[in-house]
């Protein structure tokens, strides 16, 4: 079954600077953003029927972002998941561009969560880049775990460094800690 609540959805394939991507939207808005081999990605065939129709919004800031010029998505979503996800998911949406934060951090925020239960939410997210779950790295700052892969995930990091970079002065960087936030949300798991 796709993400997708409301039926019926459909889909296009789209080719940028990442590679390949199915984009899937229902008449709510997008609910699946993903890469050939992405984890957990549905079937095609959960996927509705091919067509282009109601994507130029979401390419065209695709576009944008990869260019530097977003660095926030605006786009009607329709993403569905257990409550658990919906708040890892939530959480993760609020990452700045360029800033990186922990499954530990992330857990931290949320009452009774560990880092493998978030990092397992994270691996889930159906909207890859918009809900920007690369900005999710193992302890210490490190490289784990992505969807696309991790090269993407690497490239995405540079790419949002890169553009901070010749946006704001190199001595106003913030370097690629973990950002921690000492909000908490409370959920039981």
């Amino acid at each position: 079954m796709s993400d997708c609540q409301s039926a019926p959805a459909w889909h296009c394939v789209v080719e940028n600077a990442l590679g390949l991507l199915t984009l899937v939207r229902d008449e709510t808005g997008l609910c699946g953003l993903y890469f050939p081999h992405h984890w957990y990605r549905p079937s095609s065939a959960a996927f509705g029927r091919e067509r282009n129709h109601g994507f130029d919004e979401v390419i065209g800031q695709l576009d944008e972002y990869l260019a530097g010029a977003r660095t926030r998505f605006e786009l009607p979503l329709s993403v569905h998941g257990d409550p658990f996800q919906m708040a890892v998911w939530g959480l993760v949406a609020r990452i700045p561009y360029g800033v990186t934060t922990t499954y530990g951090a992330l857990a931290a925020q949320i009452d009774g969560a560990t880092a493998q239960q978030v990092g397992v939410a994270v691996g889930r997210n159906p909207l890859s880049i918009v809900v920007p779950c690369h900005r999710v790295v193992g302890r210490g700052g490190k490289l784990t775990g992505y969807a696309g892969g991790l090269a993407r995930k690497r490239r995405l990091l540079e790419l949002e460094r890169d553009h901070r970079r010749s946006a704001v002065a190199e001595s106003d960087l913030p370097r690629w800690t973990p950002h921690e936030t000492p909000r908490r949300n409370v959920y039981r798991v």
